[in-house]
């Protein structure tokens, strides 16, 4: 089998006194949906923001394409090709939709921008109807393709995604799944962060459940789907 994209050993993060992650060990290979479901609070954010380096584990070991994350700037993590999109989405309120869009493709050169906007425009039409707008007017489900866009300039290797489906209404939930899908589809890697646990699982090649900072269960999407403990503490029956 290849080596992983991704791989996260034994990892233990703390805030101040607080033991946030508890030796927690995963990867994901190339062409992958890998989805971290759990209840708020479990340390799924936590865990996304350790690989993105904007967090540092006390123990353990980050390693993206076969190389240790450890003591490497967050812009340079972006640069090696691994983005995340914020819980929160967290997008550039005064700016308009393409410059927030091109500051996402500051990592590359500018022979791709032109190329890749129109690559964004394509899979985010909305995006391309609104493109002069000042993205802090845009609405919940138009700054969450912001965001997912602005990450897609930065050329990802792997993309990860913090609770894309927070605070949308179930129709939009529905949409940004579609294009989750439709990414995969196009050979995108990615590791996704998701309370919805049910849409997560439903195009998730593979899950792993946490709990209190700890991975308590793992399988494909379907077998966790299917799974009696799964569906009674995440999925309403």
């Amino acid at each position: 089998m290849a080596d992983p994209v991704l791989k996260v050993e034994n990892i233990n993060v703390y805030y101040g006194s607080i033991h946030a992650i508890k030796g927690i060990s995963f990867e994901v290979y190339e062409g992958e949906i890998v989805t971290l479901i759990g209840a708020n609070g479990a340390g799924k954010s936590t865990t996304l923001n350790t690989i993105s380096g904007l967090l540092h584990p006390s123990t353990g070991s980050v390693s993206f394409l076969g190389d240790s994350l450890a003591k490497i700037a967050p812009h340079k993590i972006v640069e090696r090709g691994l983005a995340q999109v914020p819980e929160g989405r967290r997008v550039f309120a005064q700016m308009t939709v393409q410059e927030n869009l091109e500051m996402g493709a500051y990592t590359q050169s500018n022979n791709y921008i032109h190329e890749d906007l129109e690559n964004v425009y394509k899979l985010f039409p909305r995006l391309n109807e609104r493109k002069n707008q000042i993205a802090g007017t845009l609405s919940g489900g138009e700054q969450q393709m912001l965001a997912m866009g602005r990450a897609l300039m930065s050329r990802p290797k792997l993309l990860m995604l913090d609770e894309p489906s927070m605070g949308l209404a179930p129709i939009l939930v529905e949409q940004i799944f579609d294009i989750i899908a439709d990414l995969h589809k196009h050979g995108a890697t990615i590791l996704l962060v998701e309370q919805n646990a049910q849409m997560a699982l439903s195009i998730a090649s593979r899950g792993y459940v946490m709990e209190t900072g700890k991975i308590v269960t793992t399988g494909t999407g379907k077998e966790l789907l299917s799974s009696p403990e799964v569906r009674k503490a995440y999925l309403g029956g």
